[in-house]
């Protein structure tokens, strides 16, 4: 248990994610990585300091006829966890192709859903199982397809819902993840998604491993430490708008009529 956990402690306790009483709705997707917080979580309750509630809910996207919601409950029923669950129909949200991209549509619905339930419930607290490799995978994507250094956080505060979103899991690499729950005998569902493998996080998830194959072996340690805050970061200043702009260049050419007087 403690090797399984370890990680799992130190996001916890360097982010101060638990605290006493704390009710936190864990999003169980069934997927490798969140049957795997689910199980974490399971462990932790039993040698926390302090009493916490947990529970797993569940959002059937309806891409499929036959979502396997009883398997998930069996799970929860494993380890004593309470479960809840619902169908958010995001197959039909994405045929009408209203929003971005097929893959933001369904985060931001589940996502949505899962606060929406979580306040409904009376939880303070969501976690999720993203890991490392999806914290560098978000990394690399904002900054090569928006121009923007930024990732998730470990800890999100969301003001308007009065909600903190935790990932416990982000100093676990994926490759631990599936071998932690080939040793729990953990089977994780297969993901529903019509896109599955067909995402820009596989076609970044791909290139990482040609940097880290041809470039540099430690290119996806370096991505990694660029994470963090640094005190010596050599960044541009930030970009000023077109107003203040127009004014540093007048204040700059009025320069010459002064001097000629």
């Amino acid at each position: 248990m403690q090797e399984t956990l370890s990680k799992f402690w130190r996001a916890v306790i360097e982010f101060d994610m638990l605290q006493a009483n704390d009710k936190i709705l864990v999003g169980l997707s069934g997927g490798k990585d969140s049957s795997f917080l689910l199980q974490c979580f399971s462990l932790a309750k039993k040698i926390l300091p302090f009493k916490i509630e947990v529970a797993a809910f569940t959002i059937d996207p309806c891409f499929t006829e036959d979502f396997p919601m009883r398997k998930l409950e069996k799970f929860c029923e494993s380890l004593q966890i309470d479960f809840f669950h619902e169908q958010v129909n995001i197959k039909s949200v994405i045929a009408e192709k209203k929003y971005k991209s097929p893959c933001f549509t369904c985060a931001y619905f589940r996502r949505a859903g899962t606060n929406r339930v979580a306040k409904e419930k009376g939880f303070n607290k969501v976690a999720l199982g993203h890991h490392h490799d999806d914290a560098v995978e978000t990394f690399t994507m904002n900054i090569l397809t928006s121009g923007q250094v930024k990732t998730f956080l470990p800890v999100t505060y969301l003001s308007k819902m009065d909600l903190q979103v935790l990932r416990p899991l982000v100093y676990y690499r994926e490759q631990e993840i599936v071998e932690f729950n080939r040793k729990y005998a953990i089977e994780a569902i297969k993901s529903p998604c019509p896109y599955n493998g067909c995402t820009k996080r596989e076609e970044v998830k791909s290139l990482l491993q040609y940097l880290n194959t041809n470039i540099d072996p430690q290119a996806y340690e370096h991505l990694a430490a660029a994470m963090r805050l640094a005190p010596q970061q050599d960044l541009w200043p930030e970009k000023i708008n077109r107003d203040v702009l127009a004014k540093k260049h007048r204040d700059f050419w009025y320069q010459k009529s002064v001097s000629e007087q």
